[in-house]
């Protein structure tokens, strides 16, 4: 069965490539809630990719990542990578589609090839630059730390604030390259899952392949995983530096995961309570806002996999009964 669907292909090639561009631009222009358009990078690749294949999509990802890399002038690599990384997230995703895997293998193999991909580029790019990688990677992030000290200032945030700020910036950037690896793992998480979640109806409204993933407001990660959490909480607590940077790591990716297991939860109540639209946003507005809610959240996905909040395990049993006795 063929997914893709011809149509004008070279007017919906340009369409796709402005389209990206666009959002790309933004996240790159637009201040503090720019980032929240990068997010969306992915999306029309993916789309386009799925609707008119995979030669046609490569092709959408590397103009848009040449136009992008043209409009900083050719001098942020760092910041090259990213989007292309974005972008080349929606091709793998429709790759994804396309082999019809489960839940977990999608996301967890795109999220694999889309680190492993970034490591090797930089990796690379290290081997070929007079800059360190670990140069690189701090330039960025004090350029970042930088630019958000001047949104502040423009913002009209006291002086005595903006001063805390400043002088705790070396403490910031000391902590975020020792957790980058968190950092990135959480990040391209989220970007995948954003975008599979924005893919679906998209796909499915224009008659695109999308794999029946089933509901996601019933998904749940698998029980070894409480495991790991175990570990890297054990491996925090230890006197040794380099098992607490690891713990730490591990912990805030596992945090990550079972905040999609309790997203999952909220959404399932809101759909079996029948919350309207408008205050489902609310509260999903306030579980990112929110700092405390959302550790509630997280919280809910890990002790979920005892207390079993939807009651998934009951009825499973129920209808296991319910067929050995009328197997018998």
């Amino acid at each position: 069965m063929s997914h893709i669907t011809h149509n004008e292909p070279h007017k919906e090639l340009l369409m796709a490539t402005a389209i990206t561009t666009l959002i790309a631009l933004a996240g790159l222009y637009i201040p503090v809630v720019g980032l929240l358009f990068s997010v969306f990078v992915p999306l029309p690749i993916l789309f386009y990719r799925s609707r008119l294949g995979r030669p046609r999509g490569v092709l959408i990802l590397v103009a848009v990542t040449l136009i992008v890399a043209s409009a900083m002038r050719w001098r942020s690599v760092t910041s090259t990578v990213c989007f292309f990384e974005l972008g080349l997230i929606g091709l793998i995703l429709s790759e994804m589609f396309e082999m019809d895997l489960s839940l977990e293998k999608t996301v967890a193999v795109t999220t694999g090839v889309i680190l492993g991909t970034g490591a090797v580029i930089l990796a690379l790019y290290g081997l070929i630059s007079a800059e360190s990688l670990w140069d690189q990677i701090s330039n960025y992030l004090h350029g970042n730390l930088e630019l958000a000290l001047s949104i502040y200032r423009e913002m009209d945030v006291s002086e005595e604030k903006i001063g805390i700020l400043a002088q705790s910036m070396e403490g910031i950037l000391y902590v975020m390259l020792r957790i980058m690896p968190a950092i990135v793992i959480v990040s391209t998480l989220l970007v995948v899952w954003s975008n599979l979640l924005l893919a679906r109806p998209l796909l499915k409204s224009r008659k695109l392949f999308c794999p029946d993933f089933g509901a996601l407001n019933k998904w749940k990660a698998p029980e070894p995983l409480v495991w790991l959490v175990i570990l890297s909480g054990i491996l925090v607590l230890l006197p040794h530096k380099g098992f607490k940077l690891f713990g730490a790591n591990g912990l805030i990716i596992m945090m990550t995961i079972y905040f999609f297991q309790g997203i999952a939860i909220v959404s399932f109540y809101f759909e079996k309570k029948q919350f309207p639209k408008i205050l489902r946003g609310i509260l999903y507005g306030l579980i990112a806002i929110q700092q405390f809610v959302l550790l509630l959240v997280i919280a809910a996905g890990f002790f979920d996999v005892w207390i079993d909040f939807r009651r998934m395990k009951k009825g499973a049993n129920d209808k296991n009964e319910s067929n050995s006795q009328r197997d018998y």
